[in-house]
């Protein structure tokens, strides 16, 4: 029998993964947002609970999916006081897919351990429509016991579950993994920026870069949108800001200069800056395109 799920964080992808999940047959049976009308339009839609309450999650579900933005997001789910998810949680088993500071991840495994419950660290690399079809990849760590018990959810929600180690393996991976696909990103951005300056024809440069060592996943999801200025949001510059800075941090404390890195954070930032965070990432090429800039993106 299949466990049953509460989710929190039904954005973009928690909203998928949880549709995904009911269509493979588990019952959702809590959903919690901060933005309570997320949680009860889905909830509406699954037949599931929207909670005003955190510790209400945890008690209704074997297992909670989480699915929040940033390190002080995951902070405030599992230890603000009063409610959060570790409140009557013995026997409860935590899937946490955030790209997180992995040193979150290890605190809460040890937090969730003290009251009895499971925690699998699990981020994604993968986007909507992935959560949506269940293709989603995923990069998994903590107890091996844990992971295996988790296996039936990760099988319905993803192509490929990888086990990396203990706790804080998976989201060292996966940062690495956000910064080289955001300096390829930016380094995309400024070639059809300077290609487009030259007059060059930039169909004609996407397909030689696709034949050519310039090629990458990047080119085959952002170049054309780059192109086109088509910037829907799938992963928003505002999370490459902050994944590039998970790893900064982590090269910076191995002592490394970590230089490509701190560049590419800077330009996300500085889209964050001049209210372009929400856009999807390749709208990095606003910033590397000839005119392109807006007036209020200024670097700092």
């Amino acid at each position: 029998m299949n466990p049953t799920i509460g989710l929190v964080g039904v954005g973009r992808m928690g909203s998928n993964m949880a549709r995904r999940l009911a269509k493979c047959g588990f019952q959702i049976t809590t959903l919690y947002d901060c933005n309570l009308s997320l949680a009860e339009s889905l909830a509406s839609e699954l037949g599931s609970q929207a909670c005003s309450s955190l510790a209400e999650v945890t008690r209704q579900a074997d297992v909670v999916i989480t699915v929040v933005s940033d390190d002080q997001a995951m902070d405030q789910i599992f230890f603000q006081p009063g409610d959060n998810l570790l409140m009557d949680s013995q026997g409860k088993l935590f899937i946490n897919c955030a790209t997180i500071t992995p040193s979150v991840h290890v605190a809460v495994q040890q937090a969730a351990a003290a009251h009895g419950a499971s925690v699998l660290e699990c981020p994604m690399a993968s986007s909507i429509t992935q959560a949506r079809e269940g293709s989603l990849f995923l990069m998994c760590a903590g107890h091996r016991d844990v992971y295996d018990r988790a296996r039936p959810v990760l099988e319905a929600l993803s192509v490929k579950a990888i086990y990396t180690g203990e706790a804080g393996s998976a989201a060292q991976i996966k940062a690495l993994v956000n910064m080289v696909m955001n300096i390829n990103t930016a380094a995309l951005a400024e070639g059809l920026g300077l290609a487009d300056a030259l007059g060059l024809d930039l169909n004609l440069m996407r397909e030689i870069f696709a034949q050519t060592g310039a090629n990458s996943r990047v080119l085959q999801t952002d170049g054309e949108d780059m192109q086109h200025r088509e910037h829907s949001t799938y992963f928003s510059a505002a999370h490459a800001a902050k994944d590039s800075g998970i790893a900064l941090r982590l090269g910076q404390e191995q002592g490394l200069p970590m230089a490509l890195a701190q560049t590419t954070k800077a330009l996300y930032d500085e889209m964050v800056r001049c209210g372009l965070g929400e856009l999807d990432k390749s709208g990095i090429s606003e910033l590397t395109f000839k005119d392109r800039r807006p007036a209020a993106c200024k670097p700092a």
